[in-house]
């Protein structure tokens, strides 16, 4: 017999003892979601960040070297990000770190994609919540085992 007609064949076979198992109510097929894994997931309730005012809490630490800073205050209560307009720049923003008391901005987001240095903040970093997000007290939606790779700074 050729080849491919018995290959033809032993899957045929196959997927009839298949549809078989499945009309019985016996199938070894599962999912990783279980018996309703057609049913839709509900929303997490939302949840308030974490932080109060800005200034009142400590940076939260990186866990990799790369990582961007997380925002340890809330953002609720502030305008939006805008064309026109960007209230983060107003407290983190060169001239105004030093009075608000609140981190500088990195001398990356004053760099274009050419690594050239512009006068003003790149545009290609305006839009802060891309890369920096806020933090909300809630539980993991999945298991989670990972492990930064940045060593905690001991003090001497």
């Amino acid at each position: 017999m050729n080849k491919s007609v018995s290959v033809f064949l032993a899957t045929l076979g196959l997927i009839l003892s298949q549809l078989a198992l499945a009309q019985q109510g016996t199938s070894d097929v599962r999912t990783l979601r279980g018996a309703d894994a057609a049913v839709t997931d509900q929303a997490p309730a939302a949840r308030p960040y974490a932080g109060k005012a800005p200034g009142r809490q400590k940076p939260i630490a990186r866990t990799f070297g790369t990582q961007p800073p997380l925002i340890p205050h809330s953002i609720e209560d502030m305008d939006e990000v805008t064309l026109q307009s960007n209230p983060c720049i107003s407290c983190h923003g060169p001239d105004n770190y030093k009075a608000a008391r609140a981190p500088k901005m990195a001398g990356s987001h004053f760099k274009n994609r050419d690594a050239k240095t512009p006068s003003a903040m790149s545009q290609a970093w305006y839009q802060c919540t891309a890369c920096h997000v806020p933090q909300v007290d809630a539980k993991p939606l999945v298991q989670n085992i990972f492990r930064g790779a940045v060593e905690t700074k001991k003090k001497h």
